[in-house]
Order: structure tokens, then sequence, then C-alpha cells
């Protein structure tokens, strides 16, 4: 029986854990992931308030184990989502995007633990010193929004984990068991895993998108719009736009109104792979099938053991 900080800390079985993302990781990610042993996390980033309620309502009826939510804390309407994780009794929140100073005593008042995403040491101890139990260090290569620091998952884990007392969950560019044995080497405790989630049976993220993300080959994603918030996309054609506003200087603005509204929505919930927005992470290059969750959790969690014992992994 696997026993560290982390799998204390969620009362777990292994230290796997789902990302919250946007558009895929509701309660269905969420209660499989965690029925398999993991921590699931429903995302609350692309949830209106009583869309955050229904799934934890459902996750709770569709699993007895440990569940999480993830709230980004500049979420337009947070103190909502605050009202209803702590009325809904959630035990565990997963914040991000944003200062941890401003929700996390509020949060370890009403008894949940908080673990704070951070992309760099300094964030790590300021997270640490507002009270988060853990912290997840997520480096560039991870989908989704990032950190402007570009800082490598290699370089990252050891510099948290130096950093801080609290436990260090590793993320970034992991979707396998021999990698997240290399993480704890490092010093991670636990490794937070987007992309391979992305493409389970149970992620409401499009087919479209998941087939996209499976067929996808090395150098096929890339971080831009830095100007906002620095996010890895696959590329199609409204990357291409962006990469063309950006290399003729646009503005802040003219960024923003090329984004517009529910971008990220009708590229990785709708579907539509050229004019949507496509987050994902590096590690797409390695993903090449649609897998129930219970059965990623199954094999990284054979591959890391089997890494335990035979680290240098022979080709057959």
């Amino acid at each position: 029986m696997f026993s560290n900080r982390i799998t204390q800390l969620f009362n777990i079985r292994y230290p796997i854990i789902q990302a919250g993302m946007v558009w895929a990781s509701g309660w269905k990610l969420a209660s499989a992931v965690s029925h398999a042993g993991g921590l699931g996390i429903i995302g609350a980033g692309s949830m209106y308030p009583d869309v955050l309620r229904e799934h934890i309502k459902k996750c709770k009826t569709a699993t007895t184990f440990p569940f999480a939510v993830n709230i980004p804390l500049l979420y337009p309407d947070i103190e909502k989502l605050i009202e209803i994780v702590i009325e809904e009794k959630v035990k565990i929140i997963f914040t991000s995007a944003g200062n941890p100073n401003t929700w996390t005593s509020v949060l370890k008042e009403n008894g949940i633990i908080v673990v704070h995403v951070v992309s760099s040491s300094k964030f790590a101890i300021k997270a640490e010193s507002a009270g988060c139990d853990a912290v997840v260090a997520e480096g560039f290569e991870a989908g989704g929004h990032n950190g402007r620091e570009e800082t490598t998952t290699m370089v990252l884990i050891p510099a948290v984990v130096s950093a801080v007392k609290i436990p260090v969950i590793a993320a970034g560019g992991i979707a396998t068991g021999r990698q997240m044995l290399a993480t704890m080497v490092m010093g991670a405790e636990a490794v937070q895993i987007g992309s391979k989630f992305v493409t389970s049976v149970e992620a409401s993220s499009h087919n479209n998108f998941k087939n996209a993300v499976v067929s996808s080959k090395e150098g096929d994603t890339v971080l831009t719009m830095k100007q906002l918030t620095p996010v890895r996309l696959l590329k199609n054609n409204f990357y291409r736009k962006v990469e063309e506003a950006e290399n003729r200087g646009a503005s802040v603005e003219q960024l923003q109104e090329l984004l517009g509204r529910a971008r990220s929505k009708k590229g990785m919930f709708e579907g539509e792979l050229e004019e949507g927005e496509l987050e994902i992470g590096q590690v797409s290059s390695l993903l090449n099938e649609i897998l129930p969750a219970a059965e990623i959790v199954k094999n990284i969690w054979n591959e890391f053991e089997e890494a335990l014992i035979n680290p240098i992994k022979k080709e057959d």
C-alpha cells in the first residue's frame, strides 16, 4: 500500500490527481478518477455557479471517494463559487490563477483542504505563507493557462521542493508512470495530469478535440498570448491569427478582441477545430488513444510500479 503526505492528506489510494481542465472536467470524469483511486477534480472555470452546484451534487451521488473542485481565483463571480463549495461541503479545493491570500483563510476556516497551483518558487512560498496545505508546481509544458517564466517541469519541481516545506504536486508534461516516478525522484509527492484525462472517455471535451489531441505530434503545441495570460494551444487557424496579430505588434485590447467570447468553448467543448481555442499540453504528442479514466489511472500506476523495479525501460 503506497502512502505519503499527499495520499494521507486527500485520503486517496494513488498519488494521481486529475487536473481541473475547463470544458473537460465535469462530474463524470472527476467521479471516475476518484472511484479508480486517484483524486478527481471538477473544473469550475468553465461553469456558471448553478452548473457547478449541479456537478458537485452529481459527483457526490456517483462516488463516495474524495474529490475536489478547482477554482480560478480570477473568476468573475468567485464569491458565488466559494459560497457554493462551502455550502456543499466540498472537502478539497484547488485554486489557481490569482493570489492565494484572497480566499485561502476563508476556505480553511470552513475546514477545507486548500492546494494552490504555481509556476515559480516565489509563488509557492506565497501559497505556503497563505496557509495552503500543498502546491501544484506546473511547468510550462502544461496545457491551458501557463506561467510567464516558461520554467520547465524538470527545473521547477526541485526548485519548489527546496523552497517550501508543504507537499509538492508535479504538473506539466506528465502522462505516464515513468514520468511520475521521475518527478518523485526530484521530490514531488504526487502528479497532476491534465492532457491525458482530456482524452478520456468520461471527459466532457468534444470527440473532435480528443481525436485532434491523440493525433498530434511533437511541435504541434505552442505557448502564446503572453501579453494577456499565456496559454498553450494546438496550432490551428485561430492560433495563426493570434500569431499574425502578435507579430505585427497588436495591443492587449486588439488581442482581447481577437480572442472574443467563448473561444475555448467553441474549440474544446463544441469541437470547432479551426476557429476554436484548443488548449492542451506538450505531452499530447505522447498520447495515442482514448481510454476510460479508470484504465488511465490503472495504467499509470502499473507503469510507475514497474519503473520502480526496472528503472531503465527496455524496448520490446
